[in-house]
């Protein structure tokens, strides 16, 4: 048996968890709602307050489902219920970003003109801009996966570079740096 897919999900007081005829699950909670279709090899069943997922045999494609299936269920459990949050810090002189309202946020990266990026609904932008420190972007969403995307999108536009460290990085990453050129002994 897989060892995360035979684990049972706890669904919290305030989430409703429902399976549809044709193996749509959706997952209803303060935050939001979540929809993912579930393979027809994979049963998922919902028993006393918790989501258990089955599978029908030791087939290499559905032992690979067994535990996907079971992770994305508590990923949208936890999503509609607490929220995922992303940390992003603006390292460089002059870079800014600037969150222009919940769902636009405008980057200006050293290019010759500034990037507005529009997010889907289901993701809320704020930025910190304090003095003397890096730009941050926080991003907050229950869709675990849109969330990871829209951070790798952005994290695009200026990704760190590897001597001085200047781009988009998310928030206790840690780069490695190379070494400069050095100067020739002569």
């Amino acid at each position: 048996m897989s060892r995360i897919g035979k684990l049972p999900i706890t669904i919290p007081a305030n989430v409703t968890v429902s399976i549809s005829d044709d193996n749509i699950i959706t997952v209803k909670g303060p935050k939001g709602e979540l929809k993912q279709p579930v393979d027809k090899s994979i049963t998922v069943k919902v028993e006393d307050g918790k989501v258990h997922v089955t599978r029908p045999n030791d087939q290499k494609q559905e032992r690979s489902f067994h535990g996907l299936y079971r992770a994305l269920i508590n990923n949208m459990i936890h999503g509609v219920s607490e929220g995922f949050k992303t940390v992003q810090e603006v390292v460089g002189v002059g870079y800014k970003a600037e969150a222009k309202n919940e769902h636009v946020l405008e980057l200006g990266l050293g290019y010759s003109h500034s990037i507005i990026m529009q997010l889907a609904p289901e993701i809320k932008v704020q930025t910190v801009n304090e003095r003397g420190k890096n730009p941050m972007i926080i991003l907050t969403s229950c869709d675990k996966q849109l969330l990871g995307q829209v951070a790798a999108k952005i994290r695009s536009f200026r990704r760190p570079e590897p001597y001085k460290g200047k781009g988009i990085k998310f928030e206790n990453e840690i780069l490695r740096k190379k070494a400069g050129k050095s100067a020739s002994a002569k």
